[in-house]
């Protein structure tokens, strides 16, 4: 049996919480607030200024096996909506996101210190970058199998291939914000890490850039997350001689390629119409403002909104310079928007260039030109790439990605030898 931990419990956590429980693998999944249809917090999500209780729902299934430990979230949460930034402050603050993550870890070590020796004493913990180290430590002490979930690419690769952009747009250097975490921070990664068993990755691009940790490590086992639901109906229009719909939707940060995005747009004139969703990674940067001006720009919207967005719009542009996965490709996908992406995000995994989609190279605004002029040359290839990019969606709805994760879970406990209790 199995233990799960994450603070929000987001989309890929709720597949692989629910895919161990169909499986009768979980023992319990612990979160820091989750609603269910017709509990008390999915009523009082109706209520004024608790609308962020709907983004914490888990399917009904989950209800029994779920335990919260709300107190540091629910601070995190009324700190940000007072602008209290001083409490937020990145690693510094007590109610900033590490702390949530660090607050949950060792509640949850905490359980499983207890439970160690029962009857129900859980075989494995399974937890998530950067709140995985004070469980992962108690799973060693009692035998525990440690499985770590990695969504993001490692940050040696991610300083490695990020920082020439650090020179190549110095514009855009305050958006960098990967480059603050600390030392401490940094070595916490990197222990939890050797603490593992087996590492699950959602891309071969994260897979790829653990090649960069400086030591052996686990196996690796790249296991891509599902697509949402598939439009039911999509048509597409005829675009003749009107400019082509581009959309992207993400942090707003040259780590998702944002300066290159624009700059090749921009170079076409009036022939695209560039929509931006996203939140700033800084509120202060000139070349990002500036930029947004001159485009369609949203600040936020929910999710449903988003994907219907994402309906309208002709092609998702998503030139990220390091992300793990890009869960609005899927999205987009779903919604029969084929997507340019690069090669470091799930791009090469889900996308055959020319018929579901189209990858261009990384940092590399020529390259996003010249997959724009192939949208001119040939438009009818939109609705085509579409078509084929809700059939791929189709193949691989979250359920997949559940059951995947289960067996993957179930294999590393029956690998796992007594003689690796500790390291």
């Amino acid at each position: 049996m199995v233990v799960l931990h994450h603070p929000t419990g987001n989309a890929n956590t709720r597949a692989a919480a629910l895919g161990l429980a169909t499986a009768g693998q979980l023992s319990s999944f612990h979160t820091c607030i989750a609603t269910f249809p017709g509990s008390w917090l999915d009523k009082a999500a109706g209520l004024p200024g608790l609308g962020e209780l709907r983004r914490r729902t888990f399917a009904p299934a989950l209800q029994a096996q779920t335990r919260m430990w709300p107190w540091r979230e629910a601070g995190r949460l009324l700190a940000s909506r007072a602008k209290l930034r001083t409490f937020t402050a990145h690693e510094t603050g007590a109610f900033c996101v590490d702390a949530v993550y660090h607050s949950l870890d060792r509640h949850v070590a905490r359980e499983l210190e207890r439970a160690a020796g029962g009857a129900a004493a859980p075989q494995a913990v399974y937890a998530y970058e950067d709140g995985a180290l004070a469980s992962f430590r108690a799973a060693r002490e009692h035998g525990m199998t440690c499985v770590y979930d990695l969504p993001t690419g490692h940050w040696r690769a991610a300083r490695r291939l990020l920082e020439p952009e650090l020179e190549r747009w110095p514009a855009w250097r305050s958006t960098m914000t990967g480059f603050l975490d600390s030392a401490q921070k940094l070595e916490r990664k990197d222990e939890e890490l050797r603490l593992a068993d087996v590492i699950l990755v959602a891309s071969s691009f994260t897979k790829r850039t653990l090649e960069d940790f400086p030591g052996t490590l686990a196996p690796v086992k790249v296991i891509p997350y599902g697509f949402p639901p598939v439009s039911a109906a999509r048509t597409y229009r005829d675009i003749g001689n009107s400019p082509i719909k581009l959309l992207f939707v993400g942090n707003l940060s040259q780590g998702k390629g944002l300066a290159n995005l624009f700059a090749a747009v921009e170079s076409f004139g009036d022939r695209f119409e560039l929509t931006v969703v996203g939140r700033k990674a800084v509120h202060d940067n000139d070349a990002l403002n500036a930029a947004l001006a001159r485009h369609r720009y949203i600040p936020t919207l929910p999710n449903h909104e988003v994907l219907a967005l994402m309906r309208e719009q002709d092609v998702f542009m998503f030139p990220s310079l390091f992300d793990g996965f890009g869960m609005v490709i899927t999205e987009a996908m779903s919604q029969g928007t084929p997507v340019i992406t690069t090669e470091r995000t799930v791009g090469r995994d889900l996308i055959e260039h020319g018929r579901n989609g189209w990858i261009a190279e990384a940092a590399n605004t020529e390259a996003l030109k010249a997959a724009l002029e192939q949208l001119l040359a040939q438009p009818d290839s939109i609705a085509a790439c579409g078509a084929a990019a809700m059939d791929s969606a189709r193949q691989r709805p979250w359920s997949v990605y559940g059951q995947e994760t289960a067996q993957a879970v179930r294999e590393a406990v029956q690998a796992r030898r007594p003689s690796t209790a500790t390291r």
